[in-house]
C-alpha cells in the first residue's frame, strides 16, 4: 500500500487526515521519490487572503545554517508521505541545485508576480 498522499487529491471525508499543523511540518524533511534527501522545511508561506499555502520555503545544502540556500518551493510541487512522515518533491538534487534560490538575508518578494510565474514555471506547477 502507498501511504504518500497528493496534498491536491486528498479524501475529505476524514477531516483529521486533510489537516496538519504548520508547526508539525517546520523542520520536515524532503525526499525525492528515489529516498534522496533534498532538504528541510524552514518556512510555510500563506496567503493572507485564501488562507492557503503557497510555498514551503526549503533549506539545501550548508552546515548548521551556514552556507545553505533556500528555495521556494510551490505548495503543489509537494506530496506528503504519511508513513515516513516526511514531504515528497519529485526533482533531484541537481535540478535543485539550479533552482532559483535566495539566502536568509535576502529574501525575494513572493508577491511579485514575475517571480511567482517563474517559480511555478521552473517547477512545472499551474501559477
Amino acid at each position: 500500500m502507498n501511504d504518500t498522499i497528493n496534498t491536491e487529491v486528498i479524501n475529505t471525508t476524514r477531516r483529521g487526515s486533510r489537516l496538519l499543523s504548520a508547526s508539525t511540518l517546520s523542520s520536515d524533511d524532503v525526499y525525492n521519490p528515489k529516498g534522496e534527501k533534498l532538504g528541510s522545511i524552514k518556512e510555510l508561506m500563506l496567503d493572507i487572503e485564501s488562507g492557503r499555502v503557497c510555498y514551503a520555503v526549503l533549506s539545501f545544502g550548508g552546515f548548521l545554517s551556514l552556507g545553505e540556500k533556500l528555495f521556494a518551493v510551490p505548495w503543489s510541487a509537494l506530496k506528503v508521505d504519511t508513513e515516513n512522515k516526511r514531504l515528497i518533491m519529485d526533482t533531484d538534487e541537481e535540478r535543485l541545485k539550479n533552482a532559483p534560490g535566495f539566502d536568509s538575508d535576502n529574501w525575494p518578494n513572493m508577491a511579485d508576480s514575475t517571480w511567482e510565474k517563474s517559480v511555478h514555471a521552473y517547477y512545472g506547477t499551474t501559477y
